[in-house]
């Protein structure tokens, strides 16, 4: 079974706070990827970047200081039409979520927000966790803060054998 990881797809980080034309641009390649692992019975996990109202007061914060996907607010949602029911959301309060040890991957596909922010860092856990199974990430289904980092990120994920289709 293949495993479609679904990076922080948040209203904030689409047209949100930290919104960028990219990432409202990819939402449709999204959603057809994702209707394509529905499809064939394959799995699919959310992640979803979660801060709460001291985020001001937070590493994170003091390096980002924009205020963004608090839990519980529309910024924080998962794009609608995207998430399903039956689908896994994983809360992560940092760019990488450090509990995909154990699971069951045979193969991960990751797509999403931001190609060079939580995108490569759980790509790089992943690939580290289980180095022998195939991990990749679709440049098509993905955005990064710039056009730029984007594609630095993408670099990195190639040197690192992760797949970049």
């Amino acid at each position: 079974m293949k495993t479609l990881i679904v990076v922080d797809m948040q209203n904030d980080f689409i047209d949100g706070s930290l919104g960028t034309a990219e990432a409202v641009a990819i939402v449709d390649a999204v959603r057809a990827k994702i209707a394509e692992y529905r499809e064939r019975g394959d799995e699919v996990i959310f992640t979803r970047d979660t801060h709460h109202e001291n985020y001001m007061e937070t590493n994170e914060g003091r390096h980002l200081p924009v205020v963004h996907c608090i839990e519980s607010t529309p910024g924080w949602e998962i794009r609608e039409g995207l998430w399903f029911e039956g689908a896994e959301i994983i809360d992560k309060p940092s760019f990488g979520y450090t509990g995909w040890a154990g699971r069951e991957f045979e193969e991960v596909e990751l797509i999403g927000l931001c190609t060079d922010i939580c995108v490569v860092s759980n790509a790089l856990i992943i690939k580290a966790l289980y180095p022998e199974i195939p991990v990749s990430v679709d440049p098509a289904c993905c955005a990064g803060v710039t056009p730029d980092s984007h594609e630095a990120a993408l670099t990195t994920m190639r040197m690192c054998q992760v797949e970049v289709k």
